[in-house]
């Protein structure tokens, strides 16, 4: 969907309002209220360290932790709503709630792609179970036949390259993969490899890939346009130890939440059993040592993560998501695992980030990893690198085809500038995304 010129215009003095509309009410109910809000600071402080303590323990401590953090939370959320004004507050709530979907607006992007040739044999494999059965729900297969696209289906117990790579050897010019990220990344190699284009359909359970090339989510039949008039934009893929992976590669805490049994029934409270093994004062430190951007050589931290391009991580609008999915390089985060003992422990920054071409994990012995959210185990040393432009996407017309965080600055003062460049003028100088040189399209 294309919006109108004044859309993004419109958005940002949306935004600019709220925001300073946040500004004031906070500044008249922290003036109005003093020392109140001292005091409701201290319970939310107590409250994050308390729930911190709870994390890193089991059974009673678990327990005697969360329940301190509970009370310290609803003692603060209490002090908020009988000494605040109720209409002041509801209004300062609005009015971030605001900014956020207006910013989001403002900044939304939606490219123009160079456009490509309609493949004359083009083939979908989909699995007919991922995200929930959406392929059934949305009849893929059929509607997939109406444009000229071969289904595929994967089967109980199949080898998905092998069936992308027996559709390639019956004639097949292009290849998309209705599926998890997971299986995306399978057809994506393939299809990188035998120098074909790729459509992503989004038709697993979170679709990260398709949300980073600018597939829009919710239109997973019309994804399928890709290979009718779709345009093309060429991105990178991310390699270790000769596998390839579309979104990254998690060592440590989640990798290990990940091979644990049960982790598909109880994500979650898998995921928190995990966390005391991982950074709990008995936990045993993790058996991996890399070397960070300084040359320096580490082994602590809590995880690894190693993506396909640099992930935007610690903001609002755009977190968790790549601005960029073809500057040749790989994204390093490290989660550092708590400073000192249990009374020594003092806040800081809970990750370092930085990028490379490159990165290699030593380990003596097997690593756990999920790659693509797929659990695994590699052989150490784990060698990760980047294949710059190895991958000929097709995205349809009517998607954004490129990240939600395409066009957020990195600070939240440029990111201010920026919106105040769209309310008066309507577009940004910085509008084209970073991710494609393609031109904007009209908003």
């Amino acid at each position: 969907m294309r919006r109108a010129a004044g859309g993004r215009r419109v958005a940002a003095v949306v935004a600019l309002a709220a925001a300073l509309a946040v500004v004031v009410l906070s500044a008249f109910e922290v003036a109005e209220k003093f020392p109140r809000g001292l005091v409701v600071g201290g319970l939310a402080g107590v409250a994050a360290l308390a729930g911190w303590y709870a994390l890193l323990r089991r059974g009673i401590a678990r327990v005697l932790g969360a329940l301190l953090a509970g009370l310290a939370l609803a003692g603060a959320i209490v002090l908020v709503l009988l000494g605040g004004h109720l209409l002041v507050l509801a209004l300062i709530a609005t009015a971030i709630g605001l900014t956020l979907v207006a910013g989001r607006a403002a900044f939304a992007p939606y490219v123009v792609l160079p456009p490509a040739p309609r493949p004359l044999r083009p083939a979908l494999l989909f699995n007919p179970k991922s995200g929930g059965g959406k392929a059934e729900r949305y009849s893929l297969e059929r509607e997939a036949r109406r444009r000229g696209i071969e289904p595929v289906e994967l089967a109980p117990g199949d080898d998905l390259e092998r069936l992308a790579r027996d559709a390639v050897a019956r004639g097949a010019d292009a290849l998309a993969m209705a599926g998890g990220d997971g299986s995306q990344a399978i057809v994506a190699a393939v299809a990188s490899a035998l120098g074909l284009p790729y459509a992503c359909v989004p038709a697993g359970t979170r679709n990260h890939f398709a949300l980073d090339l600018g597939v829009d989510r919710d239109d997973v039949v019309g994804s399928l346009d890709a290979f009718v008039d779709g345009g093309e934009r060429v991105v990178d893929l991310g390699e270790v130890n000769g596998r390839v992976f579309v979104n990254n590669v998690s060592l440590g805490l989640y990798a290990e939440a990940v091979q644990r049994p049960g982790y598909r029934e109880a994500k979650l409270r898998t995921l928190l059993d995990t966390v005391p093994d991982v950074l709990g004062d008995e936990a045993t430190p993790l058996n991996m040592r890399w070397t960070g951007p300084s040359g320096r050589e580490h082994s602590s931290g809590a995880a690894i993560l190693v993506s396909n391009n640099r992930y935007r991580l610690g903001r609002v609008v755009g977190s968790g998501t790549r601005p960029r999915i073809d500057d040749g390089l790989l994204g390093i985060t490290v989660v550092s695992r708590p400073v000192g003992g249990t009374r020594t422990r003092r806040l800081q920054r809970p990750w370092r980030a930085w990028s490379a071409p490159m990165f290699e994990v030593q380990s003596d012995r097997p690593v756990a990893a999920g790659i693509d959210g797929e659990a695994v185990t590699l052989e150490a040393p784990l060698r990760f690198r980047i294949q710059p432009a190895a991958l000929r996407v097709r995205i349809a017309r009517s998607h954004p085809g490129a990240s939600p965080s395409a066009l957020l600055p990195d600070g939240m003062w440029d990111s201010l500038r920026a919106v105040a460049r769209i309310a008066a003028n309507g577009s940004d100088a910085a509008d084209a995304p970073p991710s494609t040189t393609a031109t904007p399209k009209e908003t």
